[in-house]
């Protein structure tokens, strides 16, 4: 893939328009100029493929408010994510954690159990 690109950079560097090029190496001219300006930054390590994964999740639940939420669950086991978070609410923290993250906490962690929906949904028709 990085000689693919490399390939398609030279060209657009030895003075062929980038549309052209695009077009004969089948991507966007978007993606050809990434990798041009990639390629004058980093040279051929910036031609390889990069992780999109986010460098920073800023609304992630906090380890203690994890840890919390788990501890609550141990020791009321009959509470769901609902009572949870009404008790979290109560506790002095700057944000309480909502329902569903509370859910899926407990999900991520273990301490739910998958059961089937005990009511069939009905769906009205319009």
């Amino acid at each position: 893939m990085v000689e693919y690109r490399y390939r398609a950079v030279c060209e657009v560097l030895g003075g062929s328009p980038i549309t052209e090029v695009a077009v004969r190496f089948g991507t966007s001219r978007q993606s050809l100029d990434t990798w041009r300006r990639r390629f004058k930054a980093d040279g051929m390590a910036g031609l390889a493929d990069r992780s999109r994964r986010p460098h920073t999740s800023p609304t992630k639940v906090s380890a203690e408010v994890e840890a919390l939420i788990c501890r609550l669950r141990r020791e009321h086991p009959r509470w769901g994510a609902r009572r949870i978070s009404h008790e979290l609410a109560s506790h002095d923290l700057a944000v309480a954690p909502s329902r569903a993250t509370v859910h899926r906490v407990l999900t991520r962690n273990g301490m739910i159990d998958p059961q089937a929906q005990q009511h069939q949904r009905k769906y009205k028709r319009w």
